[in-house]
């Protein structure tokens, strides 16, 4: 039930939009529920993640229950029975909503009414077969996974991932196919929010898929965000001037990009938990032994969260060059303008600041700096 749960906020997220009130009316049907029993009618809590907010409550009277209420906006919401871990996702918009609550079995509960949920439930419907498909085959072979494991069988291992990565390929396209089908869908712009949280994002075909939407959801609060995600993506292309920021650096003073640049800058998104980032700093240290005299600098932006752990990564592996971080995760202000989504990651900036590359390392990024700084 979690995982199905799981699955259809993944896609979604916590999104609203700025419309007139309107009013709703949620008719459930939960049979075999005892009388009495609440059902809690439930938003996120955007300060607190992973927290629910009830909004109102009904009870059960003879397997049935009602909501009515206005709503500004049409936005993501939930419904939980009493005090069942699961909980049925769906859109409070203006109009008649329907319920159907089985109480063992939430995460196949059935919504509809309106165009929005309408529309969800296909989405899930068509999300909990590929789902289906993908724990079965988990459970399948389960065995084969612990054998491989012990035995260090990287080609077993690798063809059980690769078989895995088609069922999340197929969510994935699921979600990215419902907006061109359903351009006037609320559920569609959605989606093409969602599309930014793919590290291998194609902004082209975003920009395409946008484009394409009904007028009146562009319109929308989440629109009007896509917008400028999509112009903001577009001040990170090569040769656009690199956004300039400034953050605290280790010591507490405050560090901007502008006063760190050199001939060549490299502004390297990282943190002490990444493996990745931990195991490329050797690199990117024998490389600024070796240019920063030529005019090499580095400005490096962690996404860390604890700040001694922060410090301490930066004396372990020697980087001794310009650091900053506002300890706040994937929320971390920075790493939010310049649109990361994994790391590391990287923007290579030449001297008036403008990008010229991204997203090098090793010997790429070694390449690429010998070839402006010269050998």
């Amino acid at each position: 039930m979690r995982k199905a749960t799981f699955l259809v906020l993944m896609a979604l997220g916590l999104v609203s939009f700025t419309v007139l009130d309107a009013d709703f009316t949620i008719t459930g049907t939960a049979s075999g529920v005892e009388n009495g029993k609440k059902v809690y009618l439930q938003k996120q809590d955007e300060k607190k993640a992973g927290s629910f907010i009830n909004v109102d409550s009904a009870k059960v009277v003879n397997g049935k229950f009602t909501f009515k209420g206005k709503t500004p906006e049409p936005s993501i919401h939930f419904l939980q029975l009493d005090k069942n871990e699961g909980k049925v996702v769906f859109i409070l918009e203006g109009g008649k909503i329907n319920f159907t609550i089985y109480k063992d079995s939430i995460a196949k509960s059935k919504i509809g009414g309106t165009r929005s949920n309408d529309d969800l439930q296909g989405f899930n419907v068509a999300a909990m077969k590929i789902q289906d498909k993908l724990m079965k085959y988990q459970e399948a072979n389960n065995a084969k996974w612990t054998e491989a494991s012990k035995a260090k069988d990287t080609v077993v291992m690798n063809r059980l991932m690769a078989d895995v990565k088609v069922y999340q390929d197929q969510m994935v396209a699921l979600s990215a196919s419902f907006p061109e089908k359903h351009p006037k869908s609320f559920l569609s712009v959605l989606f093409v929010d969602n599309m930014f949280n793919n590290p291998e994002m194609d902004i082209k075909k975003i920009v395409r898929i946008y484009d394409g939407l009904d007028a009146t959801l562009k319109n929308t609060k989440t629109g009007k965000e896509i917008q400028s995600k999509i112009a903001n993506h577009k001040n990170l292309s090569i040769g656009s001037p690199a956004p300039d920021f400034t953050g605290p650096a280790p010591d507490g003073q405050m560090v901007s990009l502008k006063q760190s640049l050199g001939k060549v800058t490299i502004i390297d998104f990282w943190a002490s938990w990444c493996g990745p980032c931990r195991k490329e700093n050797p690199n990117v240290v024998a490389l600024y032994k070796d240019y920063h005299a030529k005019g090499l600098n580095i400005v490096s932006v962690s996404l860390d969260k604890d700040a001694t752990k922060w410090k301490e990564a930066i004396a372990k592996d020697g980087l001794d060059w310009t650091h900053l971080s506002n300890l706040q995760f994937w929320d971390d202000p920075v790493a939010v303008m310049y649109n990361i989504k994994s790391i590391p990651a990287t923007f290579i900036l030449d001297e008036a600041g403008n990008i010229i590359a991204k997203d090098l390392r090793g010997e790429e990024l070694r390449a690429k700096i010998a070839s402006v700084l010269g050998k």
